[in-house]
């Protein structure tokens, strides 16, 4: 089963205490896209310059992931620069260049429409409806934002999210969201826009999620070496909904292993920079670390 994700496609600098990366390939879709091909085919939609080398067209026609929604438009591909410090956990924004993303209108393939699977990542929640009023009959829509959003487009987010089944942010975006500093009460507070499910990332300290009735911790996998964090998020994206649209099962039990496998995703995605570490990556060492992530958090019943 395929997923379609609409969302960015970039080129990025990245700075970190463990070195530096210069104009290599990033953006929300390429990151979600990479990850969820490790569980089924993706249709990609996104924008990109003429300046868009053909070695990352190859790399992600390889993966299976359908480029037809992907428009070449002319100037120059969206470009991003950031440094993190020894605290990964956020980002330093040095350069933002949108290029054609400034103007980037998505329009759905006739093929891609029918899509029962739907990821919207980080744009402009007006084109996150848009998106919406283009596919036929979704089964599942998740979808990602952020603080710039959250403060410029409140409204239309929320009309976004009165759409979505799933909602993907961080825990800082969660408290903005809801205008709650108690992360749990946020969460009940997001949950009543519309989404059933919130999934919270918190970078180093896992996922959290949140359902009717439900809160389910997942733990971070403890590395030796994080080189880039970025793209993580998307790689956590990409991995969960990836997972889900490949069992085609929604139930509580098999929402907990897809944050796991989308857990196991992001961490290989940190320990090199851009998807470096992702075009290394087969079946058999997600699998691995699924199980090490479990182990993580086997512990024996209380006796009596």
């Amino acid at each position: 089963m395929s997923i379609l994700v609409v969302g960015s496609v970039a080129f990025d600098s990245v700075t970190t205490p463990f070195g530096e990366a210069d104009d290599v390939l990033g953006g929300s879709a390429s990151y979600f896209s990479t990850s969820a091909s490790f569980f089924t085919d993706v249709q990609l939609v996104a924008v990109i310059g003429e300046d868009f080398p053909q070695q990352h067209i190859d790399f992600l026609t390889s993966r299976n992931i359908d480029l037809s929604g992907l428009q070449t438009s002319p100037g120059k591909t969206f470009r991003w620069k950031g440094r993190y410090e020894y605290d990964l956990n956020e980002a330093h924004t040095l350069d933002t260049q949108l290029n054609v993303f400034e103007s980037f209108k998505p329009q759905l393939p006739e093929n891609f429409r029918d899509a029962e699977y739907v990821f919207l990542a980080n744009i402009d929640p007006e084109l996150q409806l848009d998106v919406l009023q283009q596919v036929r009959n979704p089964k599942f829509i998740a979808c990602d934002t952020m603080n710039f959003w959250i403060d410029g487009k409140r409204e239309e987010l929320i009309r976004t999210l009165g759409k979505v089944d799933i909602l993907i942010i961080n825990e800082a975006e969660v408290r903005q969201l809801a205008e709650e500093p108690n992360l749990i009460k946020a969460a009940q507070i997001v949950r009543g826009f519309g989404p059933r499910t919130l999934v919270v990332k918190r970078g180093e300290y896992g996922i959290l999620m949140f359902s009717e009735g439900s809160t389910f911790a997942a733990p971070a996998y403890p590395l030796d070496e994080v080189f880039d964090p970025t793209g993580a998020g998307d790689t956590f994206a990409g991995g969960f909904v990836g997972y889900l649209a490949a069992t085609r099962n929604l139930d509580e039990a098999n929402m907990r292993k897809a944050t796991v496998f989308g857990t196991v995703m992001a961490s290989f995605t940190v320990e090199k920079f851009s998807l470096d570490r992702l075009k290394e990556l087969d079946h058999r060492d997600i699998s691995d670390r699924y199980r090490k992530i479990k182990l993580l958090t086997d512990f024996a019943d209380l006796d009596g």
